[in-house]
């Protein structure tokens, strides 16, 4: 990838609840750039493998389902196979195996190869997941990493997905930060060179301006 789209990419990785998607699509209407989910992507590799009765332990199948997807992501829609998925990659099937499929290494290499095409095809972006900054695009010229508090990003989940019980989703929470860091293949780690900023008290704009001064961007 030529050293002008690096210097277009901001990456942002982070755990759950974190505030990822949330501050790296206002930071992209900011800076003029497009945006990408990819956790979305492998969201949508578990929704169709939900759909379509694939068990999801096995990786050849659900490779298959990767390779075959037409995935598109554009202004927080998901548009998979000509579907708009977007709240049902968000359920509760989905958001209970993900972790599963995300851990695949097979499936990882092609969402990723999809990802570099993504954004050379864009010339840049503001890119979000949990191996952008480590893996994905290492040479971005901005990263950052955010975190928050397990209770403030537990509430952030039972807010975005409309549900009282609050003991279940902070122990999804804890399992998917297990998975997540404990996978061998591309875990969830605070890359070389990446900015930690705890969003835990911290609102978006608050956020983005701490962002951009870090970097200077404008």
């Amino acid at each position: 990838m030529s050293n002008s789209t690096n210097e277009k990419i901001v990456a942002i990785d982070g755990p759950a609840g974190s505030g990822k998607s949330t501050i790296a699509k206002a930071l992209a209407k900011k800076l003029n750039l497009d945006y990408l989910d990819t956790g979305a992507m492998y969201r949508a590799v578990s929704f169709i493998s939900i759909q379509q009765n694939i068990d999801v332990l096995d990786e050849k199948k659900v490779l298959a389902i990767a390779k075959e997807m037409d995935f598109n992501f554009e202004d927080g829609i998901c548009v998979v196979n000509g579907f708009d998925a977007t709240r049902d990659i968000r359920g509760s099937e989905v958001t209970r195996v993900v972790s599963v499929v995300a851990a695949m290494p097979t499936v990882r290499q092609e969402m990723v190869d999809r990802q570099r095409l993504w954004v050379k095809e864009k010339g840049g972006g503001v890119v979000e997941g949990r191996d952008i900054g480590s893996v994905v695009f290492p040479k971005a010229k901005v990263k950052v990493y955010l975190t928050a508090s397990e209770e403030v990003r537990a509430e952030r989940r039972i807010e975005q997905e409309e549900t009282l019980d609050a003991s279940r989703v902070a122990d999804s929470i804890r399992k998917r930060d297990e998975a997540d860091k404990g996978r061998l293949n591309s875990p969830l780690v605070r890359s070389e060179g990446a900015i930690e900023i705890d969003t835990s008290l911290m609102g978006v704009e608050e956020t983005i301006e701490e962002i951009l001064g870090l970097f200077k961007w404008k």
